[in-house]
């Protein structure tokens, strides 16, 4: 699992999942009497309809977007998909409860704000800019090391850009070329005949969240993941998009290049 895909939209569901299970312990209906006051785990119903399915539909959504492959399906939708509903039903089941009787107690209130606040997490992620920043940023760039070396200290991950370094000076030839570029390397267009069109010059980059790389036939079926933390070459400009070549030497079109970090 990858921690650094999370959004903060996902902090918002787990913090709410953490209330919710902690408002099943709360006298449901108003009691004069702590101790003697029912909880949800007195009532089948309440605690399987209310608290565990809104505890089940946020671990559902937080590990959709931890997987690094495409999650499986689960009655025709696929995990993030079934947790989103999951959670929009524990919430209008915790309303009917709220509003069928007047003796609300701690517990049932917050309960309901919890799973409500569960739900509406879920819904507004992938609408709300804001929410779909990641949990946890990437790693700040520590000292570069040229292209196929050893990554210099944690965070570093495959590619780590090298350009800043002096190079050519003793006269070497290495992964770069003249300027600091990265030179051509096994699958990647080379300066002759097959490079870019325009004045477009291989970069290293990070995206801020993890993102799906298409294939370069314009397919819409992802073949591969980008994952925050790690560096990338970008090896041509497509349209909005940019090709991408990841660590093992896989290439394809990045759609959404908002908000990535240039090395």
């Amino acid at each position: 699992m990858n921690i650094r895909s999370l959004t903060r939209g996902d902090g918002v569901v787990i913090g709410a999942a953490v209330l919710l299970f902690i408002a099943s312990f709360l006298n449901f209906y108003d009691s004069t009497s702590y101790s003697s006051g029912p909880k949800a785990w007195d009532m089948l119903g309440v605690v399987m309809s209310v608290h565990i399915a809104g505890v089940i539909a946020a671990a559902l959504i937080v590990v959709s977007h931890a997987l690094p492959q495409a999650p499986k399906k689960i009655a025709g939708l696929d995990v993030h998909q079934f947790g989103v509903a999951l959670a929009l039903f524990a919430a209008w089941t915790s309303l009917w409860y709220l509003l069928g009787d007047g003796r609300a107690g701690g517990g049932q209130i917050l309960g309901f704000f919890s799973v409500l606040a569960l739900a509406g997490g879920a819904v507004a992620t992938p609408l709300v800019p804001a929410l779909k920043v990641a949990l946890v940023g990437a790693p700040k760039p520590q000292a570069p090391q040229p292209y196929g070396g050893a990554p210099g200290g944690p965070g570093q991950g495959y590619g780590y850009p090298g350009g800043q370094q002096p190079f050519g000076a003793q006269g070497q030839s290495g992964a770069f070329g003249t300027g600091g570029q990265p030179a051509p390397q096994q699958g990647q267009p080379s300066q002759g005949g097959q490079a870019p069109a325009g004045d477009f010059a291989p970069f290293w980059f990070a995206v801020p969240v993890a993102r799906p790389l298409f294939g370069e036939d314009g397919s819409q079926a992802p073949i591969a993941e980008l994952a925050p933390g790690t560096w990338y070459l970008a090896v041509e400009q497509r349209g909005a998009g940019l090709v991408a070549q990841t660590q093992d030497g896989r290439r394809g079109v990045l759609q959404d290049t908002s908000g990535i970090q240039r090395g």
